[in-house]
């Protein structure tokens, strides 16, 4: 019963974060089962995508009730996610504990420093090649083709690390398409809901989704959610940001010390 208490809790907490910066929660899912429930790297992230899932639906529906979803983009994006989550699936197959703990820690502190500075850095480059809207209209445009191909290797992580994809995906929007934060966000919990179902169901099909985890954890997050598309346009998200990436500096380090162990 404490558990199940403990997952719904941290459940809530992942779903107001991650709706709240447009990032999902899988970056936080995995190191959480794997460290505080000692679950195999394949049962941490294919039970970390099915709680995704439910956050990444509930945030859309908030996101498009709010109407600040860019249809098209997403239904693209989306789709092309879709051959990378299948064959991130079956790549994390091939990885043992070890492996995955160490790889997992350095994207960890990969998407840390992003957060961090990520946006300071790239500025310059988001303000030089922001696309004219016009280019966002069709799918025959060079800014969709790109964002289709880097969705396809989005897909390839979500599915190989349980991250979801919206930690990529968010930046490469606002700062190299020049999308506002507020369509971004909602446009990457679009895609993100595509993205962690299709990986999802491929981790079903192995049976390795905890179901009773996913079910504690999801009903959290499907609260939380709606309480970060709530949030997020009512109060700053650089804060939270940086707060996030130390937190996840230190979860990375402790992977990486697990490895070399």
């Amino acid at each position: 019963m404490l558990t199940t208490v403990i997952l719904f809790a941290s459940g809530v907490g992942i779903g107001v974060l991650g709706t709240l910066i447009g990032a999902g929660g899988g970056w936080m899912i995995v190191p959480l089962l794997l460290l505080g429930f000692h679950f195999t790297p394949q049962q941490a992230v294919g039970t970390s995508l099915a709680v995704v899932f439910f956050n990444a639906l509930s945030g859309s529906v908030a996101y498009m009730v709010q109407g600040r979803v860019l249809y098209l983009m997403g239904i693209v994006f989306g789709l092309a996610t879709i051959p990378g989550a299948l064959l991130g699936a079956r790549l994390a197959q091939y990885l043992d504990a070890n492996a995955f703990s160490a790889l997992f820690g350095i994207l960890l502190l990969a998407i840390a420093a992003f957060l961090f500075w990520g946006e300071r850095l790239m500025l310059g480059v988001g303000r030089k090649a922001a696309a004219d809207e016009a280019a966002l209209r069709s799918v025959r445009s060079p800014v969709l083709r790109w964002g289709a191909l880097v969705s396809f290797f989005v897909g390839i992580i979500s599915s190989l690390f349980g991250v979801g994809g919206g930690i990529i995906h968010v930046p490469f929007l606002i700062l190299i398409l020049g999308i506002p934060v507020h369509a971004a966000t909602a446009t990457s919990q679009f895609v993100l809901a595509i993205t962690s179902l299709t990986g999802s169901l491929a981790f079903l099909r192995q049976g390795q989704i905890q179901l009773a985890t996913a079910a504690s954890m999801g009903l959290g997050v499907l609260i939380g959610a709606q309480g970060g598309a709530f949030l997020s346009t009512r109060m700053r998200g650089e804060p939270i940001r940086r707060l996030l990436a130390a937190a996840l500096a230190i979860f990375a380090l402790r992977l990486i010390l697990w490895f070399a162990w």
